[in-house]
Order: C-alpha cells, then sequence, then structure tokens
C-alpha cells in the first residue's frame, strides 16, 4: 500500500540525481501540454528556464497555473505531483545563474557555466513556481 511522502522526503525524491519533471501547462483552448523538464528546488519554488517561444514558455506568460510529476518508474514506485503558479524573469544575471545551477545537476558541475550562457540569453525565461499544493507518495506496488 502506498505512503505518503514527508516533506523532506519528497523534497530529497524531487532533488536526488538528475529526474527530469514531467511539466504541465494550459493550452490558449484549455488543453493540456506535458513536456519534461530539467529544475532545481530552491525553497518552496521550483526553478526552470526556456525559450519565450516555446509552447511552454508562451502557455505560462498566458497562465501561470502549472503541475510538475516526479516520478520513479522502478518498482516499487514513488511519485511526486507539484502544483503552483508561475513568476516569470527575463533578467539575465539572474537567469543565467539559475541556468548555470541547472545545467551543473543535469550534466555535472564541469559543464554548469556552459549551460548558464547557452540558456542565459535574451528570448530565455527564468521560470519559479511558488508550490501551493504537494501530493507526494512512496511504494505504489508495495
Amino acid at each position: 500500500m502506498a505512503q505518503k511522502m514527508t516533506d523532506k522526503e519528497w523534497r530529497d525524491f524531487v532533488s536526488h540525481g538528475t529526474r527530469t519533471g514531467k511539466l504541465a501547462t494550459v493550452r490558449a483552448d484549455g488543453s493540456p501540454h506535458v513536456t519534461p523538464i530539467w529544475f532545481v528546488l530552491d525553497g518552496d519554488d521550483v526553478v526552470f528556464n526556456t525559450a519565450s517561444t516555446s509552447v511552454k514558455g508562451r502557455n505560462v506568460v498566458r497562465d501561470g497555473r502549472v503541475a510538475l510529476c516526479v516520478d520513479d518508474d522502478r518498482p516499487p514506485f514513488d511519485f511526486v505531483v507539484l502544483q503552483g503558479r508561475a513568476r516569470i524573469s527575463e533578467d539575465l544575471d539572474e537567469l543565467r545563474q539559475w541556468a548555470a545551477r541547472i545545467g551543473a545537476r543535469y550534466m555535472g558541475e564541469e559543464r554548469a557555466e556552459e549551460f548558464g550562457a547557452r540558456n542565459g540569453v535574451p528570448g530565455e525565461l527564468l521560470i519559479r513556481v511558488t508550490i501551493d499544493k504537494v501530493l507526494a507518495e512512496k511504494a505504489v506496488a508495495s
């Protein structure tokens, strides 16, 4: 039987290794859009960046409601779903700093600055989602 994760457990889970998130946003017609993202957790915020011209970027600018699912697809199966509202920044210094942190998580510290330089540029958005709701369960199949 599944068990609820504690606050510490779900934070450790979503921050572990290079787990990607599946970000759900709302399209202009009200339908959902889901895409994988790289992200980091910063306190009560999920932080990621994206191109302002991407589907997720346009959706978040128009409607800041998002959900992020992070899961472990190996038995006994764990998952976390985070919901919240996005805030957007185009501040290049801040964008570059966070893009480097995200790059370090997924590509290693030795490539952090490369990803900061690549993704901390005009046309990219820094998105911070303040977490309003958490659904976190472990050992779903036990």
